[in-house]
């Protein structure tokens, strides 16, 4: 933070003192940094409309899944590129309504999908549930998957 500090001051004193040197450079190093601001935004606009592209489904289903894992999930990578993560966390509601009954502690899990999943393909499996609220059946529940954070192939 002092290092910061005292870099912009004194980069302020040449600008004052010297600014027939130190303008051009610091309008290119502006320049510059304008340049990496733009692409990262870009980088990450792209990630978050290829994200947008996915279809997760989530359904309670104990009649197709084992009993310790009764989420059925189903992905589907509508995007342009290869998934090469993906994580996310599951909310569960009441249908209609928008309080998340499912609890967020801590410990709470985090849940991951396939390695590499090509565009057009999907992938299935069972999922344990959430921690819900205590007075709530899973089989009356919605469940959806928030928090997405996911990486694509470039």
């Amino acid at each position: 933070m002092l290092i910061g500090v005292f870099l912009l001051l004194t980069w302020l004193i040449l600008l004052i003192r010297y600014p027939s040197k130190a303008l051009p450079i610091s309008m290119a190093a502006l320049l510059g940094l304008g340049l990496v601001a733009s692409w990262v935004i870009w980088q990450e606009s792209r990630e978050a409309y290829r994200l947008d592209n996915l279809q997760l489904r989530l359904s309670y289903a104990p009649e197709r899944c084992p009993g310790n894992r009764p989420l059925a999930l189903e992905l589907t990578n509508g995007s342009d590129a290869a998934l090469q993560a993906l994580r996310w966390q599951i909310a569960a509601y009441r249908p209609g309504e928008s309080v998340n009954l499912a609890r967020q502690l801590y410990e709470s899990p985090r849940y991951s999908g396939p390695g590499d999943l090509l565009p057009g393909a999907t992938w299935q499996d069972c999922l344990p549930l959430p921690t819900l609220r205590s007075g709530y059946r899973a089989s009356t529940l919605e469940f959806r998957a928030e928090r997405l954070e996911g990486s694509f192939a470039h």
